[in-house]
């Protein structure tokens, strides 16, 4: 295996190959994967003309963890040291592209317009969440909007990390449904992305390296200078533009999805109306089974498990989720929709509660037209067969 190491250089200049324990030499990577599409060359004359820059990175454990993030921090101050950036990291365990569409202003909008801005949500579409394309292509669009909604003039990378079953769908020749679906939303907002799930099959299959080298769905910092070489490609191809002047990027006529989540927002849980039942409080977590994340200490959550017991909250626009922790005892909900009761359920309980607080969205009604409308919500008696309770903890309903 070759080492590139003009690429790594660049990269890792500040720390040094012994210091991220990369023993092993990188493969070479062949770039066929990366998708440049409209341009990337706003956000090159922002941080060489202006002398700063704000460059966020938004999705799941992936972003959140000491990996491609810092990597690709490292990398643009390395190549623009003249310039102040700030960098948002937006990256929270667990959740997927439902998730950061509503937290999207929460997270990165609210801090001022982004200049360049990261996106991972593939593996966590894929795995965790288990989305179908529907949602998938909901979640990315609500976005990509909403990005370029509050500054079009911000250059946009989509990243496709890895697990293995995508993988393997990759070598029976099909693509992974939240790859398939991120990138029809990418092709209809031109907006490029890094394949990084395509290239790693590609490097695997031909023995350049190898799933335990590069690390597992959390890669070790050897698969995260893979993505790192990645970016930085995909980033210099699209800053060989001539063009002198920022431009708007192009916004689609139409949506590809009308009940995307383009304009996600999180609401506060004391928004709802609620019997004497439920509360909104700061759960006592040590006293609960399962464990708990740090991430939410000290935040309120509306929280009950009386069956029967119920809450209404009105709001305006085509959906409504909750953004729950939902545990060992996590139940189920019974929805009813101005006063129309829907035939499904919603299982609070994920595959993970058994022994962990788990953060996730679920929605409660979509598909509505846009308008005022009440969502009442009752604790079912049925729950899930894994589950030894009947509580839901909302710390944000998920209005759009």
């Amino acid at each position: 295996m070759r080492v590139l190491l003009i690429l790594a250089a660049s990269v890792y200049s500040l720390t040094g190959w012994s210091q991220l324990g990369l023993a092993q030499e990188l493969p070479e990577v062949s770039g066929e994967h990366l998708h440049l599409r409209g341009s990337l060359t706003n956000s090159k004359l922002v941080f060489e003309n202006s002398g700063k820059g704000h460059v966020a990175f938004i999705g799941g454990s992936i972003t959140a963890m000491n990996g491609y993030r810092p990597m690709v921090s490292n990398f643009l101050q390395k190549r623009f040291p003249q310039t102040k950036f700030t960098f948002t990291d937006a990256g929270l365990s667990s959740t997927c592209s439902m998730t950061g569409a509503h937290r999207l202003t929460r997270d990165v909008l609210s801090r001022g317009n982004v200049d360049l801005i990261f996106i991972e949500f593939a593996v966590n579409d894929d795995q965790d969440a288990g989305h179908d394309a529907i949602h998938a292509r909901r979640g990315m669009e609500g976005l990509l909007a909403q990005v370029r909604r509050h500054n079009p003039y911000a250059d946009i990378v989509v990243t496709h990390f890895a697990n293995q079953g995508m993988m393997n769908t990759i070598r029976a020749g099909e693509v992974p449904i939240p790859i398939l679906a991120h990138n029809q939303v990418c092709e209809h907002y031109q907006v490029s992305t890094n394949d990084l799930c395509s290239e790693l099959t590609d490097l695997i299959d031909a023995r350049k390296t190898t799933w335990e080298l590069y690390g597992g769905v959390h890669p070790k910092p050897y698969g995260n200078s893979i993505c790192t070489i990645l970016i930085k490609q995909l980033l210099e191809r699209g800053w060989k533009s001539e063009v002198t002047e920022i431009v708007k990027h192009p916004v689609p006529i139409q949506p590809i999805d009308e009940q995307s989540y383009m304009n996600g927002r999180l609401v506060a849980p004391d928004r709802a109306v609620y019997d004497k039942s439920w509360k909104v409080s700061v759960p006592v977590w040590q006293e609960l089974k399962g464990s708990f994340r740090s991430t939410y200490a000290g935040q309120k959550a509306l929280h009950g498990k009386t069956v029967g017991s119920e809450f209404s909250i009105t709001f305006t626009g085509r959906s409504l989720g909750a953004f729950v922790l939902a545990g060992p005892d996590a139940g189920a909900l019974e929805i009813t929709v101005d006063d129309v009761k829907l035939q499904r359920g919603v299982n609070l309980y994920h595959r993970h509660s058994f022994s962990l607080h788990y953060p996730r969205t679920v929605m409660l009604a979509e598909g509505l037209e846009h308008g005022k409308h009440t969502v009442t919500v009752r604790i079912s008696p049925a729950r899930d067969a894994q589950s030894h309770g009947s509580y839901a903890r909302i710390l944000n309903f998920t209005a759009n």
